[in-house]
């Protein structure tokens, strides 16, 4: 059975980075010695000039000379701060911080966090932590941009270490694991991500694929019934629950969903085919030719609904008798020919003209089929 066509390019999880200076409050207050640091934080926020993120390191080294001064927890926080908003918001490192600033800036935010009075300071620490997070966010897309998945993922899964509750980083972690092929671990993380009170349709799509890919088409469907209870009007993941449907011949499931696919898709012909052979298999047979003749409406270039609305009468002439019998085989006749112009060596449809024309006792049509039909065999 063909697969639904969602005639779209397939929906990717989006990657977006999610801290912004200041994005959590800062907690710590303006005092006389901290005075230029906190004055040149704020310019940075008001006026987006890296500059002043320059000065504000400037002036918080410039107060951290001495082993006591580095030993003083404010003193390293406000450090913390400054430079890990550095790390994340000077991207083309226009201050020319050397290579491993980075990496030192991590270790050092390592450092503090780890101090047992970094209680008292954890909105700030926090806010490092989320800045540090975001550094390895861009590096993951970066390498995402190169198909680098292994890299990638590793860049996540330190992302995650900094920012635990970006539920988001569950899908970027799930969606590099697929590209890899370690489609289990994928699963876990996708599974993970639905449980939260946040998930998206672009999430519930993919991890549906995802169990789709491992064969697990059961939990795959439960995982599409529950998303619509969500998004009961996302066009994707309806395609998807009907897709199922579809493939495992559910034609009363499959029904169900009918009205809404066909409203959504009233110019697919691959969805009116799709319905007209649900219809037609819960012999609801006017329901399937109106189908039938909206797909040949839309492409009667293709000989599936062409072909399938001839058997279709075929099959009401079985189920008739009398001139009704003979006018439902004579009309199946005038669309499997039209099925035979488009695929003249169908071994199928060839038959069925045959069974037609003898039953019609048109001699001269059941001869020219006949000779079709040795040579197709003598091939």
């Amino acid at each position: 059975m063909k697969k639904l066509n969602k005639n779209r390019i397939g929906r990717k999880v989006v990657l977006l980075l999610f801290v912004s200076l200041f994005s959590t409050s800062i907690a710590l207050g303006q005092t006389e010695v901290f005075k230029n640091v906190v004055n040149n934080l704020a310019f940075y926020k008001q006026k987006k000039e890296i500059k002043f993120l320059g000065f504000a390191k400037k002036s918080i080294d410039s107060l951290i000379r001495t082993r006591a001064d580095s030993a003083d927890l404010k003193k390293s926080v406000y450090k913390a701060i400054v430079y890990s908003s550095i790390a994340s918001l000077d991207s083309l490192n226009k201050l020319n911080q050397p290579v491993d600033f980075f990496e030192k800036t991590r270790q050092f935010i390592d450092k503090i966090a780890s101090d047992r009075k970094s209680y008292k300071y954890q909105t700030d620490i926090d806010y490092a932590k989320h800045c540090i997070a975001n550094v390895f966010l861009r590096k993951g897309f970066a390498y995402t941009r190169i198909s680098d998945y292994n890299n990638a993922m590793q860049a996540f899964l330190s992302a995650k270490k900094y920012a635990p509750d970006f539920k988001n980083l569950n899908a970027y972690i799930a969606y590099t694991n697929n590209r890899l092929g370690n489609l289990l671990i994928a699963a876990k993380y996708y599974n993970d991500l639905l449980k939260t009170d946040s998930t998206k349709a672009e999430y519930i799509e993919a991890a549906a694929n995802t169990f789709k890919a491992i064969g697990d088409t059961s939990r795959a469907l439960k995982i599409l019934q529950n998303g619509r209870k969500y998004f009961p009007d996302d066009k994707v993941l309806l395609l998807d629950e009907a897709n199922i449907y579809n493939n495992r011949l559910d034609y009363q499931s499959l029904e169900l969903l009918l009205p809404k696919l066909l409203e959504q898709n009233s110019e697919n012909e691959e969805v009116a085919l799709v319905g007209a052979k649900c219809y037609e298999y819960l012999h609801k047979f006017d329901k399937a030719e109106a189908l039938y003749l909206h797909s040949i409406e839309l492409n009667n270039t293709i000989v599936d609904p062409i072909y399938s609305i001839g058997l279709l009468y075929l099959k009401r002439s079985l189920l008739s008798t009398g001139e009704q019998s003979m006018q439902y085989i004579v009309t199946a006749g005038q669309w499997l020919e039209k099925a035979n112009d488009i695929a003249p060596n169908d071994a199928k449809c060839l038959q069925l003209l045959k069974l037609i024309y003898t039953k019609t006792g048109e001699r001269d049509k059941l001869d020219q089929i006949n000779n079709k039909l040795k040579l197709l065999t003598n091939q």
